[in-house]
């Protein structure tokens, strides 16, 4: 996809959408990174509701370490993985202690060193959270850059990379919240609603579902 290509592609997803935010609840900065770990092979709304009554009473690392990992893992037993999730959890709740004093990090590779936090987690907290300009690709991102010509890549690293150079400047704090939403509800893996789809006409994906 060409850049005037692009420009227009963003253009119109702003357009719907002037101010996209994730959808997973959150309190603070550290309820989001818990939130987002939790999110790993779960849907949002999944994640919501385990945490609905959580995040009522426990909003920061000592409180969290406070519940345990038993507490923590009877509110998240919905959720798929979840044995593995609260301990991780647990102890990125007692590392934000240790070494950040309670708080979040607003850094990458700090993010990235604590337990159950991975590359796509950290570009989340750093976007939402500290208004960074990064990219968290998900697996419906890694489809809607591979299938419109956006960003393609083989891996999630080359189309994050892909969309760091041309994702245009005023687009480029939104853009993982538009594209997430668009493949979420429009572009879907199994039946793509081109017949609906605002982007078509800039898209090369051969459409799969009826005009």
């Amino acid at each position: 996809m060409k850049a005037p290509a692009i420009f227009e592609f963003f253009r119109r997803l702003a357009e719907a959408n002037p101010a996209p935010e994730t959808e997973l609840a959150y309190v603070n900065d550290y309820t989001l990174l818990v939130a987002v770990v939790l999110s790993a092979q779960a849907t949002d709304i999944g994640v919501n509701k385990a945490t609905k009554r959580l995040f009522e009473t426990v909003t920061t690392p000592e409180a969290m370490v406070a519940l345990g990992e038993e507490g923590l893992r009877a509110h998240i037993r919905t959720i798929g993985l979840f044995n593995t999730k609260a301990k991780n959890v647990i102890a990125l709740s007692e590392a934000l202690i240790r070494e950040h004093g309670g708080q979040v990090p607003a850094d990458r590779d700090a993010l990235e060193r604590l337990p159950g936090v991975g590359r796509k987690t950290a570009n989340v907290v750093m976007n939402t959270a500290f208004g960074a300009e990064t990219f968290a690709v998900d697996t419906h991102i890694f489809r809607v850059c591979n299938r419109t010509g956006l960003a393609p890549g083989k891996t999630v690293l080359a189309v994050e990379r892909g969309l760091e150079k041309r994702v245009p400047k005023p687009f480029r704090l939104g853009a993982h919240h538009w594209l997430i939403l668009h493949g979420r509800y429009v572009c879907k893996a199994r039946r793509p609603e081109c017949w609906r789809c605002p982007l078509a006409d800039l898209c090369r994906f051969n459409p799969k579902t009826l005009a």
